[in-house]
């Protein structure tokens, strides 16, 4: 069945020991790996359960700007919200998109008109 292989002893034992190696290698090589993508899923899991510092609400339109600025974890923001982070809610609030009257991230931003 397997011709091609040498016919003594030694040399197939070499050539298990070789082959022994490339797969004590190569099993190493995929724990590193699975190791490196859970290390990956655990970090993106943290960053999505993770609220973000600010939120921006949109209105109905699709194409809406935003209507309010507010902190993260404020109870008062919609359902359309978007985190963003802090120099962004600043842009915002410069630009004239309204403060959340609750949570005052206008305030907490050092935010002065």
């Amino acid at each position: 069945m397997f011709d091609d292989l040498p016919p003594d002893l030694d040399r197939l034992e070499v050539l298990r020991t070789w082959h022994a190696m490339w797969v004590a290698r190569i099993d190493e090589k995929i724990r590193r790996v699975r190791e490196a993508e859970d290390q990956r899923e655990q970090a993106a899991a943290a960053a999505a359960t993770r609220a973000p510092d600010w939120l921006l609400e949109y209105g109905l339109n699709r194409d809406a700007l935003p209507m309010a600025v507010h902190g993260g974890d404020c109870h008062m923001a919609g359902k359309r919200v978007k985190g963003v982070d802090s120099d962004t809610a600043r842009r915002a609030l410069a630009g004239g998109v309204e403060a959340c009257t609750h949570c005052r991230p206008d305030s907490e931003l050092g935010f002065l008109e």
